[in-house]
């Protein structure tokens, strides 16, 4: 049985024999067969609180902005549209229409 055990580790069968095919299985079916979950590394789960995340573009609609001054009701807005709690408003630029009515804001996020 040792010996056995012993082949099986140190992986000393010949190509052509019918126990090297069935080691090839046993690996195929545990390479397609193991759940991605396995594979994940749970220390990397949560986001890097060293790594700034990527700025975003955002089109509010003009309805939900009463003044675009007001920074703090506009980054409520964002937060609530995007739930994220963090987000900070960087730029926001007027959207107008042909007619030049005001349809909407691109505010950029991060």
């Amino acid at each position: 049985m040792l010996a056995i055990l012993r082949k099986l580790f140190f992986w000393n069968y010949a190509r052509n024999t019918w126990q090297w095919d069935i080691l090839c299985v046993l690996i195929l079916i545990f390479i397609f067969g193991t759940p991605k979950s396995w594979f994940e590394n749970s220390e990397r789960g949560g986001r890097v609180s060293h790594q700034r995340p990527a700025p975003a573009t955002l089109l509010v609609d003009a309805e939900l902005v009463d003044n675009v001054e007001d920074k703090g009701r506009l980054e409520r807005v964002v937060r609530d549209l995007t739930g994220r709690p963090e987000a900070q408003v960087v730029n926001v630029r007027k959207v107008a229409d042909k007619d030049g009515k005001t349809r909407g804001y691109e505010v950029d996020i991060r």
